[in-house]
């Protein structure tokens, strides 16, 4: 090229060097993958905190990002769980994200989301700001045992509430387990039938238990389960500010980007990756 002079042949040099830069980074953000589930696939949940009507938009505003990121990954998207809100947006939901390393990479999500803009649903044109905790777990594979005995279970069965086909709200094929021991719930209710419901209550379920008892092994909760606190000031991971500027950062990494739209679309990389490397 410095031969030549030839400009198109620089651009086409710059773009390859690119390419196998992005590549050389996404081989080294798989070797960071090495925890003993990080191959798994994902179970993702969203609930907003206080706030209403806003909180439960940005809630699913949240779900929409995960759901672009994921697809980007070449990843399958199912909803196990979706409670609407009662005016916009969702009072939680639960996905459940198939793919390789994908708990590996999305267990860097755990936590409290902040956000900060002028709320469409203010009549006043106010700035507000709203809270959303994600927890992540793996989905077990079936080589790990979890026991749960019936007499600690209690299973309840209603009308699914969430978008779906024209079997919603005609039979009670929704579950919802609790293990009374330990207080844990789950519910589901994206299958057609009460078993495949069931079935897959009891995976969600066998997850968080297992999160509980590795953090009794290693009594190190704050790992396990995320560093969650109240879903408030002063406990999130990453704020997203639509106004007075626009930024997102992330206040364990200290990683920002002023570009806030391609990130809601989905460009978490960047993010997961500081994460990954903070860990080392």
């Amino acid at each position: 090229m410095k031969e030549e002079g030839d400009e198109d042949l620089k651009q086409e040099l710059d773009e390859s060097l690119e390419k196998v830069q992005k590549a050389f980074n996404s081989y080294e953000t798989r070797l960071l993958l090495s925890g003993p589930l990080d191959k798994n696939n994902a179970i993702l949940e969203l609930h907003p905190g206080a706030g209403g009507t806003e909180s439960q938009d940005w809630a699913s505003m949240l779900l929409r990002m995960y759901t672009r990121w994921a697809e980007s990954k070449g990843y399958t998207v199912e909803t196990l769980d979706y409670l609407p809100g009662d005016e916009a947006g969702v009072k939680s939901v639960t996905l459940l994200i198939k793919g390789p390393d994908a708990y590996g990479y999305l267990k860097a999500e755990k936590g409290v989301h902040r956000l900060v803009r002028i709320s469409p649903f203010d009549s006043s044109g106010r700035r507000h700001t709203s809270f959303v905790s994600c927890d992540v777990m793996p989905e077990l594979d079936d080589d790990i045992d979890i026991e749960i005995r019936p007499e600690d279970l209690k299973v309840d069965v209603y009308r699914s509430s969430g978008a779906g086909g024209q079997h919603v709200n005609k039979t009670s094929s929704a579950v919802r387990m609790t293990h009374i021991p330990t207080g844990t719930v789950v519910t589901c209710q994206s299958e057609r039938s009460q078993f495949q419901n069931r079935e897959q209550a009891m995976k969600m379920l066998k997850a968080k238990l297992y999160q509980l008892e590795e953090a009794k092994k290693q009594e190190q909760m704050d790992e396990i389960r995320g560093e969650q606190k109240d879903i408030g000031w002063g406990s999130q991971i990453r704020s997203y500010v639509f106004h007075p500027y626009s930024m997102v950062k992330d206040h364990r990494t200290n990683v920002e980007v002023g570009d806030i739209g391609r990130v809601m679309d989905g460009d978490l990389d960047g993010f997961i990756d500081a994460y990954l490397r903070l860990n080392i």
